[in-house]
């Protein structure tokens, strides 16, 4: 039985990642928890109000807030942390996040072993997680080693909705293949990313009746999909609109017959109106939408996750006169247009990064965050990566792995919380920093990084 392949990959990724059986003491990363933890004279960002609080004190009880109040009395055996003013807010959500392919070149990606793909996307969350993001949507790939790990304490990272591979048609936004697959063999051959579960190259209604069910089987919490032309993508120029109706209802039919949602990869409004025909609940970019079309969306109360996409000193680098760069450049145009629009006709806005390929790009992940600070309030910013984003992420219902509120400093939510050595409502730049500015990062009730001892 051993001599299966699927089992010789299985016990490999065991391996490599440290979760054959160990002693448990040795199985526990570098982190702390208290059953009880109370943060004193903190001043509050609770995830939806327009200023702080306080001084104000908070106490957690396990992985939960327990209490928020004034001069609230150490439980016997508590751990007892000074804010000494510094604002206490609710830790960051990204909801367009790619673990394994954030910081691998897209060179990598294509001749890598998914074992080695598995670490250094446990590396990328890692960092994400000390950059002070303590959930992330991931919308695209085959993470959930990744989850498990995470959520068994093996490995150090942030709470993951996972997705699982993308669907795509062939020539779609997720069709990785070499020039000359095509036509594509018989007798069930997939390409590796394919089989190592990246990607998932479907058409028909049947096929991607089937691909949906597989991601779901493999505990996705939604469904990503591919609607529309890409613009690192090989074979499909932006104006394409990807999938018939038919094949996009068919996958988000079976997505609502596990109570979850689909989200796809869009730019034009031809693509995006289709999707909401369809019944999908999340655009992922939008940048070349009309304003006709973010009417119908808010109107149906679609999300518009979005990306503050420029071409700025943070813009991705492709090579000049490249059609990835011309592509990349109608999208910035389109950036500044669509989040005003948006903004003006009330469509509920999340945010994410999207980074890819790059690790210089994805240190940046608190940067682009306050680059929402061009078309927001502050408090605003800060209400979209906490609080507005997990809305978004709950929105899988029962698919939920982590039951209960998200985002908000409030009595009963999850103890994900941050410290940081300032006030991010007067200066939105200090989450772009976080080796300096996050003085505390707690997840689940568990200190990640503590420099107020």
């Amino acid at each position: 039985m051993l001599s299966h392949p699927m089992l010789k990959w299985s016990l490999s990724v065991c391996v490599i990642l440290g979760c054959w059986p160990i002693p448990a003491a040795s199985a526990q990363p570098a982190q702390s928890r208290q059953n009880q933890t109370l943060f004193q004279n903190a001043m509050v960002f609770d995830g939806t109000s327009d200023r702080l609080t306080g001084p104000t004190d908070v106490l957690i009880d396990g992985n939960l807030i327990r209490e928020i109040g004034d001069d609230i009395d150490a439980p016997e055996g508590a751990v007892v942390v000074d804010v000494d003013g510094r604002t206490l807010m609710p830790g960051m959500i990204d909801c367009h996040w790619h673990s394994v392919m954030a910081i691998v070149p897209l060179a990598n990606l294509l001749q890598s072993d998914i074992g080695y793909m598995t670490i250094v996307g446990s590396q990328a969350n890692r960092d994400a997680l000390m950059r002070g993001f303590t959930t992330l949507r991931d919308v695209g790939g085959n993470v959930f080693a990744i989850k498990q790990a995470t959520d068994e304490g093996l490995i150090v990272g942030p709470r993951l909705y996972p997705s699982g591979a993308y669907i795509s048609q062939t020539s779609g936004h997720g069709d990785l293949r070499g020039p000359n697959d095509v036509p594509a063999l018989g007798c069930g051959h997939l390409s590796y990313l394919e089989a190592a579960g990246m990607t998932s190259i479907a058409d028909g209604v049947p096929e991607v009746i089937k691909a949906t069910r597989e991601n779901l089987r493999k505990g996705a919490t939604q469904i990503k999909a591919m609607a529309g032309g890409g613009v690192t993508s090989t074979y499909d120029p932006l104006d394409v609109t990807e999938y018939t109706f038919e094949e996009m209802k068919a996958i988000v039919d079976v997505a609502k017959t596990w109570n979850t949602y689909v989200c796809v990869h869009a730019f034009t409004p031809n693509a995006v109106r289709q999707c909401i025909e369809a019944g999908v609940m999340s655009i992922e970019h939008g940048h070349l939408l009309d304003e006709d079309t973010l009417k119908l969306m808010a109107e149906k109360g679609v999300w518009l996750s979005i990306q503050p996409l420029l071409d700025d000193e943070d813009a991705i680098p492709f090579p000049e006169g490249s059609g990835q760069r011309k592509r990349y450049l109608e999208v910035t145009a389109g950036t500044e247009r669509v989040i005003k629009a948006a903004r003006k006709h009330g469509v509920k806005v999340a945010w994410g990064t999207d980074t890819l390929f790059d690790p210089g790009l994805a240190a940046k992940q608190g940067k682009v965050a306050a680059k929402m600070a061009r078309w927001y309030k502050p408090h605003e910013v800060l209400r979209m990566v906490t609080h507005d984003n997990a809305q978004l992420v709950k929105m899988c219902g029962p698919r939920d792995p982590y039951p209960g509120e998200l985002g908000v400093i409030k009595v009963g939510a999850l103890a994900d919380l941050l410290i940081v050595d300032g006030n991010p409502i007067e200066d939105i730049n200090l989450i772009a920093d976080a080796d300096r500015n996050f003085v505390l990062i707690m997840k689940d009730g568990k200190v990640y990084k503590n420099e107020l001892e």
